[in-house]
């Protein structure tokens, strides 16, 4: 794994230069998955639906983000408002949160 570790406004990634985070290996775009369902997570409207089910609640604190908040931990997930600035560290932060229900994958 190569690239420098950038630790900006109290988050630490991976930046490798030249590359998008949204692109994996042989520029293949990655994508949010349901795993119980299979299915794509395609807008911020279906992850919504999904992160109810499992018991996560909205946060309407901040017009720039979307948060949701797990009652039961201490667990916050940000996301920035446009769907289009989705970008692969905010999947691996919802995968990181709730584990055996969503994956990365490249398409």
């Amino acid at each position: 794994m190569s690239g420098v570790w950038v630790f900006k406004n109290g988050v630490v990634r991976l930046e490798n230069p030249g590359s998008d985070s949204l692109q994996g290996s042989g520029g293949r775009r990655k994508v949010l998955i349901h795993t119980p369902s299979n299915e794509v997570i395609t807008s911020y409207a279906v992850l919504e639906r999904k992160l109810s089910s499992l018991g996560w609640e909205r946060y309407y604190d901040d017009p720039e983000l979307l948060q949701f908040h797990k009652r039961s931990t201490v667990h916050l997930i940000s996301l920035p408002k446009d769907f289009s600035k989705f970008k692969s560290m905010h999947m691996y932060d919802i995968v990181v949160k709730n584990r055996n229900i969503f994956e990365v994958r490249d398409m």
